[in-house]
């Protein structure tokens, strides 16, 4: 398991991150009510936006194979099943639980190091 790197959990550098998938997670929001192909578009970059935020919190250089510490309860499962059809609501509403559940684990990890 790869665990986190401390100083990259920090309240000020995890609200940064989930202000940009806020501004994400409108514009897809806002895609699947027109029913518009760029919700898929936008997906893809709100799931580069949640990779690199996993990547970059890491304590050590990891892949996306890696079982990160930042994950919730089956959140390698749930990103693969995310990749798989970026395109459907059901993917984009996982995602914006998968953010929400980081954001509440990463502040648990930042109590317990």
């Amino acid at each position: 398991m790869i665990e986190v790197k401390r100083e990259a959990i920090t309240k000020e550098i995890v609200d940064q991150w989930f202000e940009k998938w806020e501004e994400l997670r409108e514009q897809i929001h806002e895609a699947h009510e027109a029913r518009s192909k760029e919700a898929a578009r936008l997906m893809e970059q709100g799931i580069v936006h949640y990779e690199q935020l996993l990547l970059q919190s890491a304590a050590q250089a990891a892949t996306m194979d890696d079982q990160f510490e930042l994950y919730p309860v089956n959140g390698k499962e749930r990103l693969v099943f995310i990749k798989m059809k970026p395109g459907q609501y059901a993917c984009y509403r996982q995602l914006d639980e998968l953010f929400k559940e980081t954001k509440k684990r990463s502040a648990r990890l930042r109590l317990k190091k």
